[in-house]
C-alpha cells in the first residue's frame, strides 16, 4: 500500500522535531506546519493505528521502527535533493519547496540512480 503524501511529511517531521527537542507532541507538530490541533490530532490517530507512531500518557509522541524507516527516507530525500537543486542555481527557497514535492514521487531506484550521478559530478567538479 502507498503511503500519502501528507501521512509522509508527518513522519518526516516527528523526526525533524525529535532531532532539535526532547520529546515531541502534537502542538510541536501544529506549530511546525500551521495546522489547527484537532486536524494534527486526527492525523496522529490514524498514524498510531496504523503502527508508524506511538503516543505515550504524556502526549509525547515517537516514531516505531515501520515509522522511522519512512521517515528517515523522505528525510534523506529532502535533504539530497534541496542540496542538488541549490547547487545547480535554483534558489534555496524554492529548491526545499520543490525538493518537498519530488521527494514524494521519485522511486527508490530514479533517487538511487541521481545520487550516483551527482556523486561522481562532485568528484569531477
Amino acid at each position: 500500500m502507498k503511503m500519502q503524501e501528507s501521512a509522509q511529511d508527518y513522519l518526516e517531521s516527528i523526526l525533524i522535531l525529535s532531532e532539535q527537542k526532547e520529546y515531541v507532541r502534537a502542538t510541536d507538530i501544529c506549530n511546525y506546519f500551521g495546522y489547527a490541533r484537532a486536524t494534527v490530532s486526527v492525523f496522529m490517530k490514524q498514524l498510531k493505528e496504523n503502527g508508524y507512531v506511538n503516543i505515550d500518557e504524556h502526549n509525547h509522541i515517537t516514531l516505531t521502527d515501520k515509522g522511522m524507516v519512512i521517515a528517515q527516507q523522505m528525510y534523506e530525500r529532502h535533504k539530497f535533493l534541496s542540496k542538488l537543486f541549490v547547487s545547480i542555481g535554483v534558489p534555496e527557497d524554492i529548491a526545499v519547496k520543490d525538493a518537498c514535492r519530488i521527494e514524494h514521487y521519485v522511486s527508490p531506484e530514479t533517487f538511487e540512480a541521481i545520487k550516483r550521478a551527482y556523486g561522481e559530478q562532485e568528484k569531477k567538479g
